[in-house]
């Protein structure tokens, strides 16, 4: 009878195909080429992690008049943020000036550092979360 034939046949094909599907899991990972994409273009960036929190962006933010009446420059800011949503890391660049600031733990509300440089001058600010403070310029 065929049906013995046919079913030795197809384990063969069965056992051939775990072959071919764990010699893919355990070779090692080989980049393919280079994506040939010359330029990502967007308005922002946003980094999650795995619950879905955004833990890094960069993105510009348009000129506006702040409630005082001062202009307020388009601005690009990278801002690195904790798994609470602090962002302790921020780097921005505008036309009248950039800076980078990097503020203390999640727990923290008065510690940072503030470098800053613009047209006129430039500074570093530090305050710890005890009140003390220094400032340093040129």
């Amino acid at each position: 009878m065929n049906s013995p034939r046919f079913l030795i046949a197809l384990t063969v094909a069965n056992f051939a195909a775990v072959l071919l599907s764990v010699t893919n899991l355990i070779r090692p990972a080989i980049a393919e080429e280079a994506v040939t994409i010359p330029v990502l273009r967007a308005r922002s960036l946003q980094i999650v992690d795995e619950d879905n929190r955004v833990r890094a962006s960069l993105s510009v933010i348009p000129a506006s008049t702040s409630a005082s009446g001062a202009t307020i420059p388009e601005t690009v800011l990278l801002r690195l943020i904790t798994e609470r949503g602090r962002p302790s890391v921020k780097v921005g660049a505008s036309e009248d000036k950039s800076g980078i600031s990097v503020a203390g733990p999640s727990g923290t509300k008065d510690s940072y550092a503030i470098l800053e440089a613009n047209a006129d001058s430039s500074a570093l600010k530090l305050r710890a979360e005890n009140g003390r403070e220094r400032v340093m310029s040129p």
